[in-house]
């Protein structure tokens, strides 16, 4: 989908886990820009991440999905995601989020605003021609969502006056600051970053890990701890960094391509039950001890475990 010329502060799969890892924890999945939850990709992402974690997952839909994941404002999808997760009762204890691309956006603003808890080529000319014509107007900003996370360094003031969605998200707008949000967001658990090296959809791609370019120009590209968003620590990124919460991971690939090796290596296990993974560990080294303790009595009298346990007669 690179459609769109558009920097953007996102990331692509993170985990926010919002309680304790100490029971089986459910995680939601938040699809990107043009999908849906019923498309066999998004559904066989969120069964095998469910399947390999042993923990419960739900894709969230919002609106019709392709379309409205569109056109819809972003503050209206969040608003939408907040009230579908809230009516989950599966999720009351506390929940993980998974969120692809665009997802990501939309669970960062879950996290911070909640409480309680491919387009066709046509299409792709319209959205270019809007962008580069009034993106930060409020008829653009309405009809086209992704409009609400577009950040035109050299434009910084239009950014902050007309674009709705990112600047509350990062809460960057000086007097209107949120200490709530900032709250929220350093509570997590974990957030993982995941950045795909061969990705041409974000620009830059290392927005995945909240790098950005400086205000006022396109290069060079900041990494996140140079970003104003991390130094000022805008909404507790640096505080989770520093708490060694944040995991900046790299994978080969296009946007969102990631292989089931990687799934299974870099997402499967925030999502496993770890109550159960401890008891595995805990039993393990118990057969591990005895085990031990067997071969040493057995090669006391002379037998070695090598050795067949049932000898035929001659």
């Amino acid at each position: 989908m690179a459609c769109l010329p558009s920097p953007a502060i996102l990331v692509f799969i993170c985990m926010l886990a919002l309680v304790p890892l100490v029971h089986s924890v459910p995680f939601i999945v938040l699809h990107g820009i043009g999908d849906k939850c019923s498309s066999r990709g998004v559904a066989k992402f969120t069964e095998l991440l469910s399947n390999w974690s042993g923990s419960q997952g739900y894709c969230v839909e919002i609106g019709d999905g392709g379309w409205d994941s569109w056109t819809m404002p972003l503050l209206e999808q969040t608003a939408i995601a907040c009230e579908k997760v809230k009516n989950i009762s599966e999720l009351s204890e506390g929940y993980n989020i998974v969120g692809l691309s665009q997802g990501t956006v939309i669970g960062r603003g879950v996290v911070e605003w909640c409480d309680g808890a491919p387009p066709s080529e046509w299409f792709c000319i319209l959205v270019d021609a809007l962008v580069k014509l009034e993106v930060y107007s409020d008829y653009v900003q309405e009809h086209l969502a992704p409009s609400g996370y577009i950040k035109i360094p050299t434009d910084i003031s239009g950014y902050l006056k007309g674009c709705k969605f990112l600047p509350k998200l990062n809460n960057e707008i000086n007097n209107t600051r949120n200490s709530t949000y900032k709250e929220r967001f350093s509570s997590l658990d974990n957030l993982v970053l995941i950045m795909f090296e061969q990705d041409t959809v974000l620009v830059p791609k290392e927005t995945s890990w909240f790098g950005y370019f400086p205000d006022g120009a396109f290069d060079p590209i900041l990494p996140a701890q140079e970003t104003l968003l991390y130094t000022e620590d805008w909404i507790g990124l640096k505080i989770l960094d520093e708490a060694g919460k944040v995991k900046f991971i790299n994978v080969s690939g296009g946007h969102l391509q990631i292989s089931q090796s990687d799934m299974k290596e870099y997402i499967v296990p925030y999502l496993e039950d770890q109550a159960s993974i401890q008891m595995m560990r805990r039993e393990t080294s118990s057969y591990e001890w005895l085990s031990s303790m067997w071969n040493f009595l057995l090669e006391l009298v002379g037998f070695t475990e090598d050795q067949p346990l049932l000898r035929t007669m001659d």
